[in-house]
């Protein structure tokens, strides 16, 4: 059985599924008119608003909302709005406000084989640490939800583009289950089914896939990262420990086969041309740059380094960061700013683009430096070999091109 596999999803029948399709809840959370616009806009129809928590709202006591959701998604389910497809994945296309179309597969991961845990050597695994305090809040509204929803995406590093794009050349001949345009300039999404033959065909190209990645990083070690998870992290964190705890209720037997031992995921391609990499650049604030550039030329610094270019003011200048500590500039950067702030003065922010580095670094007292953009074949290379990457490594796409609510799966028994 391979690590993703097809599963039981239910599809909205509704009439208006542009009302029904919201925003992943960890989006705009300093904006909650973002969310406001988005209540007005639904209004009173079936939406998947209705049975999440935007994370805008995650503070003091939310528990009257949950069992609001957990009500909702009960009476979604009696009043029998899903379609149910049994042992399928769903082909996915989102058409970016730019215009490219980034592609992907909806289906099912194994918690067993995934862990978030720093230098866990499973098949599934984080690219960014795990911030441990972010989970029993979100436990709480999934640990009695009768349904998931997806807005996790995981990563495949396919170069060879033999998994998800042969599904793109073969999609003409498989059933279109939705395409419509997503709410608050999301762009376009469209989904064709795959059951039956167009799985089997899928699960042998997966087969082939997870045999490459077993032999593609043996150099750097043993156990094989087959997936990594782009987005989402804590939300599948959050699935792994409600299986976690279910374990410890349930005969062996019992929770093999329980639902909730799989978590419904979009798998994407690194290599997608849709699939911007953004590098995120370091600003501090309220520090001494003349200082902080000595410091790093004397501990992190070596000759043939990555290079990395610096701003204070209207100074500017290259240094060159050592490759023996780490696998990318980000880690070398990282590191030392976590330990050299630790004992001195100064704020760090993480910053997007160029220019607004450039003008914050204006400021007395500021240095910027700016990152150049991982390089996709890095990805899995450096969380095999650094157990995760640095915060605030990359960036994937910005807010309105996250994933959207859309399919969903049972993960507990529901009398109707």
């Amino acid at each position: 059985m391979s690590t993703f596999m097809p599963a039981d999803i239910l599809l909205p029948q509704v009439d208006s599924m542009e009302r029904w399709s919201v925003i992943a809840c960890d989006q705009f959370t300093s904006q909650p008119e973002y969310w406001e616009e988005v209540r007005e806009y639904v209004g009173d129809v079936p939406s998947t608003l209705n049975i999440i928590l935007p994370e805008v709202q995650l503070s003091g006591d939310y528990s009257n909302r949950v069992e609001e959701i957990n009500h909702t998604m009960r009476q979604y389910l009696q009043n029998r709005i899903f379609k149910e497809y049994s042992d399928a994945y769903i082909y996915v296309e989102r058409t970016l406000v730019d215009g490219s179309i980034r592609k992907g597969v909806v289906g099912a991961v194994d918690l067993e084989e995934y862990d978030y845990n720093i230098g866990a050597d499973s098949s599934i695994r984080a690219t960014e640490k795990t911030v441990i305090e972010r989970i029993p809040p979100r436990k709480k509204i999934r640990q009695n939800a009768p349904l998931e929803l997806p807005h996790i995406l995981l990563l495949c590093d396919d170069e060879k583009k033999m998994l998800i794009e042969s599904v793109t050349e073969s999609k003409e001949c498989l059933p279109k289950v939705y395409d419509f345009v997503l709410m608050e300039d999301g762009g376009r999404i469209s989904g064709w089914l795959l059951q039956g033959e167009a799985v089997e065909a899928f699960n042998q190209r997966l087969k082939e896939y997870e045999e490459n990645m077993r032999d593609k990083y043996r150099n750097l070690g043993d156990s094989a990262l087959l997936y990594a998870v782009g987005d989402g992290n804590h939300s599948l964190a959050t699935a792994k420990a409600c299986y976690e705890e279910l374990k410890t209720k349930y005969s062996n037997d019992e929770v093999r086969e329980h639902p909730a031992r799989y978590a419904l995921v979009e798998l994407e391609n690194i290599h997608d041309s849709a699939q911007q990499f953004e590098a995120i650049h370091r600003i501090i604030k309220g520090t001494e740059p003349e200082k902080m550039l000595q410091c790093m030329q004397k501990e992190i610094c070596a000759e043939d380094g990555y290079p990395v270019t610096w701003y204070a003011g209207k100074d500017s200048g290259t240094i060159c960061l050592d490759r023996n500590k780490g696998e990318m500039a980000v880690a070398v950067l990282q590191s030392f700013l976590d330990s050299y702030l630790s004992s001195h003065v100064g704020e760090i922010d993480y910053i997007h683009g160029d220019e607004v580095l450039r003008g914050l670094a204006d400021e007395e007292g500021a240095i910027g430096f700016l990152l150049p953009v991982m390089e996709k074949g890095q990805l899995f290379r450096g969380v095999i070999t650094d157990g995760v990457l640095p915060r605030k490594t990359f960036s994937m796409g910005d807010a309105k091109e996250k994933r959207y609510y859309l399919e969903a799966r049972k993960i507990v028994e529901v009398r109707l």
